[in-house]
């Protein structure tokens, strides 16, 4: 609890959220059941308008729907929110097969008995979790259907053949979407009507110095400097169209970092993270071109840490 206070405080996060969401942890217990779903995220977001915001609609038992390019943190907000707020997280991706019966649950033969095997929506209802709906925009509207009960006032969940139960109380639902991935739509009005929108702004120079700061304590200052640099290169030859998203990756910047730690030499720590994310021969070497520009070949460890 102590280090969830320090984390958000160190955000500037307004105390009156701080205290709201302090006393929502305390009044929400977990389920013995799905402890192993709370989880410590590995990384954790950073900004504080998008956290009070996101924060502040999820108290007042809104949902939440995350919109914008690759690389911009939505999964990772989502990640730490639910640690957050200490709930059990429920990750749905959709896609083409992706229908009611896998949200909702399917019926299957146990003890002699058809009995209900529960599904991620239907958990996340009975246990009070954070379902988050991975790439929302790629739903079929079978699958989009069962959701419109669930998200809106009534909070129900209407299980065909079985029970009709209320969620609980605790429970919340965090959309998430990317703009033109091929098999992509556009949402309709009675879906986006029932979540609040968070537009995901791009990472900008002091977010990313930053973060890897707080990962790299013993990094030098250049070396930050210079990474820094190379995903900011990136994401505006990304979104000009230069290069496609595959090489814009923040994990996989800090995953180089992270390896480079451990003794491998920089060039290869970056084809590894960056660079072989594409799997275009000349998008490759445009991504190739920007890295060495701003990581020499000749580094190496001692050129990035100290000690």
């Amino acid at each position: 609890m102590d280090s969830i206070v320090t984390y958000l405080k160190e955000q500037d996060i307004d105390e009156g959220l701080i205290a709201d969401l302090m006393a929502y942890r305390d009044k929400y217990e977990v389920d013995e059941q799905v402890l192993d779903r709370v989880d410590v995220p590995d990384m954790l977001f950073y900004g504080k308008r998008i956290l009070e915001m996101s924060i502040a609609a999820l108290l007042e038992e809104e949902n939440l729907l995350l919109s914008g390019a690759k690389a911009t943190g939505k999964n990772v907000l989502c990640e730490t929110l639910a640690y957050l707020f200490g709930r059990p997280s429920y990750n749905i991706s959709f896609h083409v097969n992706t229908d009611s019966a896998s949200l909702i649950g399917t019926d299957t033969f146990k003890n002699n008995e058809v009995q209900l095997r529960t599904g991620p929506i239907y958990q996340c209802a009975q246990y009070g979790g954070f379902g988050v709906l991975d790439e929302i925009n790629m739903a079929k509207n079978d699958a989009v259907s069962v959701l419109h009960a669930t998200l809106d006032h009534r909070r129900v969940l209407d299980v065909p053949g079985y029970v009709k139960i209320s969620l609980h109380p605790a429970a919340r639902f965090i959309g998430t979407m990317n703009y033109g991935y091929a098999g992509t739509k556009e949402l309709n009005e009675a879906l986006v009507s029932r979540f609040m929108v968070v537009d995901m702004p791009p990472l900008d120079e002091e977010t990313i110095h930053f973060l890897l700061k707080k990962y790299f304590e013993s990094a030098k200052k250049e070396a930050v400097k210079q990474f820094t640099g190379l995903f900011l290169d990136l994401q505006t030859k990304a979104y000009n169209g230069e290069i496609s998203t595959k090489s814009l990756d923040l994990r996989g910047l800090i995953s180089s970092m992270k390896t480079i730690r451990s003794g491998l030499l920089p060039v290869d720590a970056i084809r590894m993270g960056i660079v072989n994310k594409s799997f275009d021969v000349f998008e490759k070497e445009i991504i190739e071109d920007v890295a060495m520009t701003r990581i020499p070949a000749a580094w190496t460890r001692a050129d990035i840490f100290e000690g």
